[in-house]
């Protein structure tokens, strides 16, 4: 399931929710709005995770539980704790740190 975070609010989904992948980007990164339809994808792939958009520029609080200094940057969370992050425009990256926390 794929959502788009519209208020700061990422702490109460990760929390209420076992395993949450999320992607870090903003409108005016070029790499975000390639990996953006790949990310969805794998969101209908991994009906066991909640995948979650979030513009790192308008909620900062969301923004604090990854360390993000690059963009597109998708971070991984289970159990309500946050587990890894990767910053990359390439889908087998993305896929291994997906791979990670739904292979359980």
């Amino acid at each position: 399931m794929l959502q788009e975070l519209e208020k700061d609010n990422l702490n109460e989904i990760v929390s209420d929710n076992d395993t949450v992948v999320v992607q870090y980007m903003a409108g005016w990164c070029g790499n975000c709005r390639l990996m953006k339809p790949k990310f969805k994808k794998l969101a209908s792939e991994n009906e066991n995770a909640k995948f979650i958009l979030v513009d790192a520029e308008k909620y900062p609080e969301s923004r604090k539980l990854a360390t993000v200094d690059n963009l597109p940057t998708f971070a991984t969370f289970k159990g309500g704790s946050f587990v890894n992050q990767v910053q990359t425009n390439k889908l087998e990256s993305l896929k291994e740190l997906v791979d990670e926390v739904t292979s359980n």
